[in-house]
């Protein structure tokens, strides 16, 4: 009976999260509830939740964590400060003369927003606004243009600065020390969100390329309404291209500040948070976006969202402590090591899990409570961590565009005019769900494309 309460606790958690209860309260309630009656029947130690005041202490020492709130109010900054509107005109414009330039544009804005913003749900909420009325008027089938909307807006998963790659660092690091430390290793390596940070950047790349490529190649809008479209009299090459570089520099500045400060060592990775956040404050400054409400509205949704992921974190060091009590991790490594296959058997395993779980939970779930029950099992069996951590960021990324629950599918279809069915978004994200999932077995097949950079840097 003991041995299965930590995967009736799991399970539990999931079908409360599954009935809408807020997250921080399901993951605490539950596991306390679980505690007490642990404790009544015999089977648990009220000794270990003595552990969470030094948890909960740790959490607030954690620097590192200082990156969320910065990162955040950087992204919102960027997004109120209509950044993307000008973005998507100009390179709407630029590649005017490509059959799918509106698409491609579409594709090159989304990556850039994502390494601007990094929010998800207001990267697919923004583009699903601006660019989807135009592509449906310019000749996109309906899938076509949800497709490409939700895909590029799900980049912000995988492109640093990634919120995603920020809280997934910090558990995998201390999923790392620890399966050192159970493994003799008493000078343990370190593995920061900055080493997290130069591994993505390669996969996410490759992916922003094979968007393009697909987009390029298997996108083809009507011809009689691009026709009609073109025969408007445009702007001179030269004054498109030179609207585009006014509106591609300062972003292209601010993500060249963040991530070179990055890679040269010069900041922490929550500095260069800070960097970013002041540089968008100057950039919504000297577009004339800025003013005491919008710094105000920019504040508070900062708040709220900074709020959200730290009381999930404090509910998930709740439920992490009684999963330990219950005996949990020691049977997930004993079903791990035991699993036929080893390594390769138990990694895909958790893919698959982390996959599915993706159906039903926000990344912020899974990264609190999943990822610190499997990090340390399978980086003690060998796994580095900068490749474990972009695999489950791409995998994460692809939980937000599967039919038929995921996220970005749920944001696009509450901004979508009626005209389009909830059938023809489905149908659109399916080639980019294949695009990501080559991408994973790219990254399975050659993992130096997520570890080389990060070892040239750093070493």
């Amino acid at each position: 009976m003991a041995e299965i309460i930590p995967l009736l606790m799991f399970v539990v958690v999931c079908l409360v999260l599954m009935a809408g209860y807020p997250v921080a309260l399901s993951l605490s309630g539950t596991a306390l509830i679980f505690a007490l009656a642990g404790y009544v029947t015999g089977y648990f130690d009220m000794a270990f939740l003595h552990a969470l005041p030094n948890r909960l202490f740790g959490t607030i020492k954690n620097t590192t964590l200082i990156a969320v709130p910065l990162f955040v109010f950087m992204g919102v900054m960027l997004e109120k400060s209509r950044l993307s509107e000008d973005l998507l005109d100009s390179m709407a414009d630029l590649f005017r003369g490509f059959r799918s330039g509106l698409g491609l544009s579409v594709v090159i804005v989304g990556a850039l927003l994502a390494a601007s913003t990094g929010i998800v749900g207001a990267t697919v909420v923004t583009m699903g606004l601006m660019s989807l009325p135009t592509m449906l008027k310019r000749g996109y089938s309906a899938s076509q243009a949800t497709g490409i909307i939700c895909a590029t807006g799900t980049l912000g998963q995988i492109i640093p600065p990634s919120i995603a790659l920020v809280l997934l660092g910090d558990i995998l690091s201390t999923a790392y020390q620890q399966a050192q430390l159970s493994a003799g290793v008493y000078t343990p390596k370190i593995v920061s969100i900055g080493d997290l940070f130069v591994g993505a950047i390669i996969p996410g790349l490759i992916l922003v390329v094979l968007y393009s490529f697909y987009v390029l190649l298997c996108v083809k809008p009507s011809g009689a309404i691009v026709a009609a479209d073109d025969d408007i009299a445009q702007p001179l090459v030269g004054e498109r291209l030179s609207r585009a570089m006014r509106n591609l520099l300062p972003p292209i500045f601010l993500i060249v500040a963040v991530l070179g400060s990055i890679l040269s060592g010069a900041a922490t990775p929550t500095e260069a948070a800070g960097v970013g956040a002041f540089g968008a404050t100057l950039l919504a400054m000297f577009r004339g976006q800025l003013s005491i409400a919008r710094l105000r509205e920019v504040a508070q949704t900062t708040t709220e969202v900074t709020s959200m992921v730290f009381l999930i974190l404090i509910g998930a060091a709740v439920f992490s402590l009684v999963f330990r009590g219950f005996g949990g991790e020691e049977l997930v490594e004993q079903f791990f090591t035991t699993l036929p296959g080893g390594l390769v058997a138990a990694t895909v395993l958790v893919m698959v899990v982390i996959f599915l779980l993706g159906f039903v939970l926000d990344f912020i779930e899974i990264t609190f409570v999943v990822v610190p029950i499997v990090g340390p099992v399978l980086l003690a069996m060998g796994l580095d961590p900068v490749w474990l951590g972009v695999m489950i960021a791409i995998n994460l990324q692809t939980s937000f565009l599967t039919p038929p629950f995921g996220f970005a599918l749920f944001y696009l279809r509450g901004v979508a005019p009626p005209s389009v069915a909830t059938e023809d978004i489905y149908r659109g994200v399916v080639p980019f769900i294949m695009i990501q999932l080559l991408l994973m077995l790219m990254l399975s097949l050659w993992p130096t494309l997520a570890t080389w950079l990060p070892a040239e840097i750093y070493n």
